[in-house]
């Protein structure tokens, strides 16, 4: 997914470059959006991981 987010942010830069605004702020958009869906994610499971890796022992 971050690679998506890094791919939409590579298209929304070359249409910026290029002078097509609507593409870029489209693409930028799209970015942002999976960006913090990642990011979301990601601290998901970081959370799910430590509370998975304590295990209670007698």
């Amino acid at each position: 997914m971050l690679r998506l987010a890094l791919g939409f942010f590579v298209v929304a830069l070359i249409a910026a470059l290029f002078g097509f605004g609507g593409i870029a702020a489209g693409a930028a958009s799209i970015a942002q959006v999976l960006f913090f869906v990642f990011l979301v994610l990601f601290v998901v499971s970081l959370l799910f991981g430590a509370l998975r890796g304590r295990s209670p022992r007698a």
